[in-house]
This record gives structure tokens, sequence and C-alpha cells, in this order.
């Protein structure tokens, strides 16, 4: 009689167990989580919670990537994707191109109508010297403002158009958002016109021409939150950008990072080790810094 009931409570524990877990799942997994990208208009923002690790952003790498959307690159290789956004010239571009062909490091030029119109030569030099230039659209408005189609295309349409007049050549297929503000709309309407929408992994406050940051400001945000598969964003108008950016690819370089084109991004992100997914840390949602220190 008491060997039978030892074997019954035997055969009731792995019931009793995955009773258990059931309760303890419905406890802490909510029903329905909130979308992880806004329907309505946001900033792109990030939180360092480890420096040296990828950031979290407000939305992960996977649902991003749904929309062929961005922000860090290949986080199990020690690469560094350098983009610049350019609103117009004020004599420091050069001498950054100068900076990126010593190094041989490929870079992202993000630019608005205004570039072009104004520096015609200098855009040539960056397509012919192997850099991307992408589409920051023709007059740098809140695309998250513009809700239909046709004048959201009419932004990035114009500023391709103005590229190819210029150089002859079809502009990339690549578009990040004016000041970083973005909705799933706006990610939907880059996707169904084959863009590939680029936000950041690191960027500093650096667009200020008045209020430049010393080198070593500069170097005390860029280089302890430098990453593996960084994305990382600086503005084309930094006189500090510019005097720095040769010693700071050395300093990348000396760290073990190599330099790579948004063309080498991979098509799908990569699987954590840890199982967790990217843009979130283990411990659940993130408390969100939302940066101004981005697209301008």
């Amino acid at each position: 009689m008491l060997q039978r009931i030892r074997n019954a409570c035997l055969l009731m524990l792995p019931v009793l167990f995955l009773a258990a877990m059931c309760y303890v799942q419905s406890k802490t997994i909510p029903a329905a989580a909130p979308a992880v990208i806004p329907a309505s208009a946001d900033n792109w923002g990030l939180s360092f919670p480890q420096e040296g690790q990828p950031p979290v952003g407000n939305a992960s790498v996977e649902d991003m990537a749904r929309y062929d959307a961005w922000f860090l690159g290949d986080t199990s290789q020690k690469v560094i994707y350098l983009t610049f956004d350019c609103g117009y010239e004020n004599g420091c571009t050069e001498k950054i191109l100068d900076a990126l062909k010593k190094h041989n490091a490929p870079a992202a030029f993000f630019v608005v109508g205004n570039m072009i119109e104004t520096a015609p030569d200098i855009i040539r030099r960056m397509a012919e010297e192997g850099h991307i230039v992408g589409n920051h659209t023709f007059h740098h408005p809140d695309m998250s403002a513009i809700s239909d189609q046709a004048s959201f295309q009419k932004e990035l349409d114009s500023l391709a158009d103005l590229y190819k007049e210029t150089t002859g050549k079809d502009l990339p297929h690549y578009y990040r958002p004016p000041q970083g503000k973005y909705s799933e709309e706006n990610l939907k309407q880059a996707q169904a016109l084959g863009y590939r929408t680029v936000f950041w992994s690191l960027a500093y406050v650096d667009w200020y021409t008045d209020n430049q940051p010393t080198a070593e400001q500069a170097y005390a945000k860029l280089l302890p939150r430098i990453h593996d598969g960084a994305i990382v964003l600086l503005h084309s108008t930094s006189k500090t950008n510019a005097d720095i950016l040769d010693e700071l690819l050395t300093k990348w370089e000396d760290m073990g990072y190599r330099f790579a084109s948004l063309e080498e991004l991979p098509e799908v992100p990569p699987p954590r080790a840890s199982g967790a997914p990217y843009g979130y840390p283990p411990w659940g949602a993130p408390l969100l810094l939302s940066l101004s220190t981005g697209s301008r």
C-alpha cells in the first residue's frame, strides 16, 4: 500500500511542476505586451546599461528588421559602421574625407538637398572614394508628421533626383530620418520605396558649431561606449570631429576594431548567446534616455 502511494506521488510530480511553471509565467508575462515600435511619432532613444556593450534602443533589432531598419550591425564582430549627417558644408567635410581615406575606412554620408546644391564637388568626391551617400531628405522636415506616402516619397525622390543630376549615379537606398523622428508608418513608407532606414547606436552632442566639445570631451563619450557592431553617428559640420577623426580611428583600430560599409549590415539579426532579444536587457523593459544626441 505504501509503495503504491509513493509511486502515485512520483507520477504527480511532473504535473505539479508544470502547473507551477504556468502559474509563474501567468504572473510575470503580460497578456498583451505594448507595441515595440511606436505607431505615433517618437524620437530615436538609447540607454547604455553597460559601457562597451551594445545599448538598449526604444525598439529591438528584430522588430526594426521587419521594416528593413537598423541601429546595430553585426555584434559578433569587432566592427564599426561610420555614418555622418551632412546638413550643409562649413569647411570640415574634406578633412573628414582625408582621414577616412588615410585609414581606408568606408563611411555613409546622409545628405540633404542644400548639401548637394552648395557642395557638389564634395558629394562627387564621396561617391568616387567609395562612400555611401544616403538620403536624409531634401528639406530636412519632421518626417513623422508626414502621413501620406506621396508626400513622404517626394522628399526622398527629390533628393535622389538631385544626386543623380550631380553625380550621374543612382542614390544608394539608405535613409536616415531627420532628428531621428520616426513612427511605424514612416518605417513602412521607407520600406515600400526600397530603402533601409538607418538609425545609430552611438552618438554625442557634436552639432552646435558655436559650442563644440573639446577633443577630451569627445573621446570621453566615443571611446568607452564603443561596442561591437556599432553604427556611429557623427556630424560633418563639427570642427572637433574633423580635427580628431584621424586619431579617433587610430584609437578604435588599436582597440581591435575594423570599419565596414553599411552594405555589410547583416540580412537578419544574429542570435544572442544568452537567448534574450536585442534591445532589451535581461531584467525587463529598459529605462530609456530619449537622446537628442542624434540626427540633425
